[in-house]
């Protein structure tokens, strides 16, 4: 049976991937909405992105809810340098004609406030947590029915993404990453860790596009559009030959655990100076406290590719038998 879900995330690249092979997963994933938080893009902006994700896909029946405009407390800073001008590659794809979808009066605080005081679900968070946080200050009750919430977020020993510590989304918001962690923690609730370690190792090299593009030449062209700025700024600031997909790992993580490992740890999330956003994991059990985290530290690359592609391209999983030499080493 289909897990019922709620997508929280800023789209974004990455975030357009992972709704995608969400929505390709119906046998294990069921996605009740798509709320939106700033991050990578502007709010508006985001929201706009997700509709033109849902609308390639053909499922502009799933509501998207726009949410946070700006972090709780610090100044709000994008990561268009990162996405493109437009959140998406500088893909400029237009607007979803309005007739299609169903533009909602709820805010996303609203929606998963009154979908989880209605029924169990999980939260599958891809971009700064702040509408999740917002959640846990102002209905508690609402927040305690989520029933896994993974996040891609947080390093561990991984070097950070926009500081030498700090993973974006946390860094982004990290008071609110901080209340969700905390209020986790008082719940007794795991979250999963899903972080630079792993993430970091899903690189969508130009040899595993092409192989996309022979398998399917619709998807593959979309893919390709929306992920040639993403190449170009990891070539330009990292000297690496391909993007870093961080959110479809989350996603694919959510559907299958045997793809990562880990341990279970106490994190705290840091709110100020230096370190600001870091996740620091108490990962030697200094405090002795109890774990409020599932972090995660290895990855099996290939068959999170071969998941991907089979779910994406909607082709027998064992038909891929090229996705281990093409995965980066």
């Amino acid at each position: 049976m289909a897990r019922k879900i709620i997508i929280d995330c800023d789209p974004g690249i990455d975030d357009s991937l992972a709704i995608m092979l969400a929505l390709s997963m119906p046998d294990q994933i069921e996605v009740l909405g798509i709320t939106i938080a700033a991050g990578n893009s502007p709010v508006e902006m985001g929201y706009e992105n997700a509709l033109k994700v849902l609308e390639f896909m053909d499922r502009l029946d799933i509501p998207v809810f726009m949410g946070a405009g700006c972090p709780l407390h610090r100044e709000f800073v994008n990561a268009l340098d990162t996405h493109g001008s437009d959140g998406l590659g500088e893909s400029f794809l237009p607007p979803p004609d309005p007739s299609k979808y169903i533009r909602q009066d709820k805010s996303a605080l609203e929606f998963l406030t009154e979908t989880l005081r209605r029924e169990p679900a999980s939260v599958i968070a891809l971009g700064p947590m702040t509408n999740l946080a917002m959640l846990a200050q102002e209905d508690p009750e609402a927040f305690r029915n989520i029933e896994e919430l993974v996040s891609m977020g947080g390093s561990f020993r991984s070097h950070g993404n926009c500081s030498p510590v700090a993973e974006y989304n946390y860094w982004c918001d990290p008071d609110a990453a901080a209340i969700v962690y905390r209020e986790s923690d008082r719940l007794r609730r795991l979250i999963h860790m899903v972080g630079l370690d792993v993430t970091r190792r899903i690189v969508l090299t130009p040899d595993l596009l092409a192989y996309m593009k022979r398998l399917d030449s619709r998807i593959g062209a979309f893919v390709e559009k929306i992920t040639g700025f993403y190449f170009d700024f990891h070539w330009e600031w990292e000297h690496l030959i391909g993007c870093v997909i961080n959110d479809p790992l989350a996603v694919a993580y959510f559907a299958d655990k045997e793809l990562c490992s880990g341990f279970n740890s106490y994190v705290q999330i840091e709110t100020r100076g230096i370190s600001l956003g870091q996740s620091v994991v108490d990962s030697m059990n200094f405090y002795r406290h109890s774990p409020n985290a599932v972090v995660l530290t290895d990855v099996d690359t290939p068959a999170f590719f071969r998941l991907f592609f089979s779910r994406l391209l909607k082709i027998d999983i064992k038909s891929l038998d090229l996705i281990p030499d093409l995965v980066r080493s």
